[in-house]
């Protein structure tokens, strides 16, 4: 028998979810039972391929702490990768036990749901264990407590050994209606390999970035009908005045006018320039930089540099300072009478 335990917390040492978890654990493998926890914090971006571990399982424990409302982020994502992509025909065999521990209001809304997401999705949920907690130290090391946990993880154990029914929820009719198998009707096969593009961020990264080309691309045609010059302010001064400095060479700014709140990304690699108005991602920026349109008319019109401004603290910048000196060899801009 192998049962596995998806636990959606925070993994905090105050929990006592996870105090819940291992007097589970500790009954389930005294039964001789395999157990495999998976803690949903640490899986965060990979939560989607975790429907796949669905696959071998004869039961799953579905555990959250209740810190201020509801289930909690990272079960919901995991949630809804099982709705998405988890074999629909493996998930009627496979009994479900919530268990839920509150530090405040809400621990039977939290099991009710997570019932209400199994049935639908057209599992089998059993009798779980639900508990507010006040005083962590007293809920530890109550010996009641712990033989209510006891019981109800043999009772899991028991229906699981026994394959035995569970009496009918208006839930599984509401799976035959709204079913998503019917517009996305992929074999189990396909539902793992989507499941996997899905999960790879170097994939959903780069799908991003060709629509963000798409855009601009359409943008760009848009513009040159006229009518929208305001949104391509300075796009055209950094390209007439760019000066490749190697093919080596690559960097990516951004630079926020403060004053009208728009960011113009600049990505240089080689002897290729980008230029567009939008976002980056902190971690793919080498110098973000900050300024007003006004300092930045000074600049394309030659009065100053990008290094004179920031000198002046007209400009402020965070990142990489020697990629920052290399930008006024990159665009050098004549003065304009």
């Amino acid at each position: 028998m192998k049962i596995n335990i998806y636990y959606g917390g925070r993994g905090l040492i105050e929990d006592p979810t996870l105090y819940v978890l291992n007097r589970i654990t500790s009954v389930l493998e005294e039964l001789r039972v395999q157990v495999t926890r998976y803690n949903l914090y640490e899986q965060k971006n990979n939560i989607t391929v975790l429907s796949n571990t669905l696959k071998e399982a004869d039961g799953v424990i579905l555990a959250v702490n209740v810190e201020w409302l509801g289930i909690g982020g990272y079960m919901h994502q995991f949630l809804d990768a099982c709705w998405l992509y988890a074999d629909k025909d493996k998930l009627r065999s496979v009994y479900m036990m919530p268990v839920v521990i509150a530090n405040t209001y809400g621990e039977r809304d939290a099991e009710a749901m997570l019932i209400k997401a199994w049935e639908i999705m057209g599992g089998m949920a059993v009798d779980g264990i639900r508990a507010f907690v006040d005083n962590q130290a007293e809920f530890e090391s109550s010996v009641p407590y712990r033989q209510i946990m006891e019981r109800q993880t043999e009772a899991l154990y028991r229906i699981i050994n026994q394959s035995g029914r569970i009496l009918p929820s208006s839930n599984y009719v509401v799976k035959q209606s709204i079913s998503v198998s019917q517009p996305i009707d992929l074999t189990p096969q396909e539902s793992e390999q989507l499941s996997r593009y899905v999960s790879d961020d170097a994939r959903v990264r780069k799908q991003k970035k060709d629509i963000e080309e798409l855009a601009e691309l359409f943008n760009g045609m848009l513009g040159s009908k006229g009518g929208n010059e305001e949104r391509y302010e300075f796009e055209k001064n950094l390209r007439d005045n760019f000066r490749p400095q190697g093919k080596d060479f690559k960097a990516v700014y951004t630079l926020l006018f403060t004053d009208v709140g728009k960011t113009l990304v600049i990505e240089i690699a080689g002897e290729t320039l980008r230029c567009y108005y939008g976002e980056k991602r902190e971690e793919e920026v080498n110098v973000a930089m900050k300024t007003t349109r006004e300092v930045m008319n000074k600049i394309v019109n030659g009065r100053t540099t990008f290094q004179g401004a920031f000198m002046s603290g007209e400009l402020t910048c965070k990142g990489n300072f020697n990629t920052l000196r290399n930008f006024d060899k990159l665009f050098v801009f004549d003065i304009l009478s």
